[in-house]
């Protein structure tokens, strides 16, 4: 046996609390490290009756070979003879197993390098294999970090036990990372790679903003007032729709809260993004007329009620036509987005003009077919003209063949 003393189990429980590494894994690695280690000292490739026993009490650990008791040896490798089994333990009988110590002399210093690179190896598979199913558990859900610095345009956030990576496109646009900054991220994805496990995050995923009205909005959490759907374009303008399952309170005032101190938190936590919270309703001529707020609504024609391409047209007035599509398309993109339909938003004189043209194009098409009508009949009367002179040329040339047969009679 070896002495290895009490130090090792005050280093695996420091271990233990630093890392979360058990105490037991870390004995099970080093028992595997003398196993291996004596397979190596010993040029013994298959060894299946060796184990290494660590005792705790006493801090010493060996190597020992598991043989069969028999009453003639015919393997002394896995097995004993009962007399020499017997000098170990006197109650044994044949067919028990008996384990004899089979450490090496100066076996120390070998066990020792070997179970350094075993142990290592082992702290570094425990702490992967925790940071992932600890990150796996955490996927989909909002965490708080510190930016740690900028690599390649993308933003490292330490999260805890491991540094995730931000990539460039889940930033927010013209947002300044500065290191040292505490940061709320979204964890999108958790990759298993041979080192620690890579975490990538989000600061520009709509579902942060779920998370930030769960959080400030009792009744969210409740499961009184329900989030629908959401839309965001991170940094500039999101959407979000939600409704109530109970009569008595108001969706959209529960987010917005008393005097807007929701609403505004949430707003600062997202840098002063603008939020606008949409009424939810199974109507979709109401859900569209409230996702297309701030912006008045004249009317709202459903195009096809087919499930897949949903086409909605909505009428406008000519001062509010701005307002309704947004700067560059995002007030509808966003409530396109929002409500699943597509929407072609046109205003008032718009639809006006589209209407006189219409119009116009059905009297010209009548006037079109007037005229062909007129066109038909003249070619008619030509032909029945036609017809008429080319049946009196038959009658006149039948007649002077009459005339010329009866001069050849006579």
């Amino acid at each position: 046996m070896i002495k290895i003393g009490t130090a090792l189990f005050e280093a695996c429980e420091e271990l233990e609390r630093e890392r979360g590494i058990s105490k037991e894994v870390l004995i099970a690695s080093l028992c595997d490290a003398m196993v291996a280690a004596y397979k190596k000292h010993m040029h013994v490739k298959e060894a299946a009756n060796i184990e290494a026993i660590l005792d705790e009490q006493t801090g010493e650990i060996g190597v020992f070979s598991t043989k069969t008791v028999v009453e003639t040896v015919e393997d002394p490798e896995l097995e004993i003879s009962l007399e020499d089994a017997q000098e170990i333990d006197d109650e044994v009988e044949v067919d028990d197993e008996v384990k004899i110590e089979v450490t090496p002399e100066q076996f120390g210093r070998i066990a020792a390098q070997s179970a350094k690179q075993v142990i290592t190896q082992r702290i570094r598979d425990a702490e992967r294999n925790n940071i992932l199913n600890e990150f796996l558990e955490k996927k989909g859900t909002l965490t708080t970090g510190i930016i740690q610095r900028v690599e390649n345009r993308n933003v490292i956030v330490n999260i805890g036990k491991t540094d995730a990576i931000m990539p460039q496109k889940e930033q927010i646009p013209r947002e300044y990372y500065k290191p040292g900054n505490r940061i709320r991220v979204f964890v999108l994805n958790v990759k298993e790679t041979n080192r620690l496990p890579q975490v990538i995050v989000s600061h520009a995923h709509s579902e942060i903003v779920r998370e930030l009205f769960e959080l400030e909005v009792p009744e969210i959490e409740d499961g009184i007032v329900e989030i629908k759907s959401i839309s965001r374009e991170a940094g500039f303008r999101t959407k979000i729709a939600v409704w109530s399952n109970d009569p008595e309170v108001d969706s959209v005032g529960a987010c917005i809260g008393p005097r807007g101190s929701r609403i505004q938190t949430i707003v600062g936590e997202l840098k002063n993004e603008k939020i606008d919270i949409v009424r939810w309703s199974p109507d979709p001529v109401e859900y569209i007329v409230n996702a297309i707020s701030p912006a008045r609504v004249v009317s709202v024609d459903i195009m096809t009620d087919d499930e897949e391409t949903k086409d909605a047209l909505v009428v406008v007035p000519d001062d509010q036509l701005s307002l309704a599509i947004g700067r560059e398309g995002q007030n509808v993109r966003l409530a396109h987005r929002l409500t699943g339909w597509k929407i072609d938003i046109k205003s008032v004189s718009q639809m006006e003009q589209d209407e006189a043209n219409r119009a116009s194009n059905y009297e010209y098409s009548e006037e079109a077919e007037d005229e062909e009508r007129a066109v038909d009949s003249d070619e008619i009367q030509e032909e029945i003209e036609e017809e008429m002179n080319q049946q009196a040329l038959d009658e006149e040339d039948m007649a002077q063949e009459e005339v010329e047969e009866a001069s050849e009679e006579e």
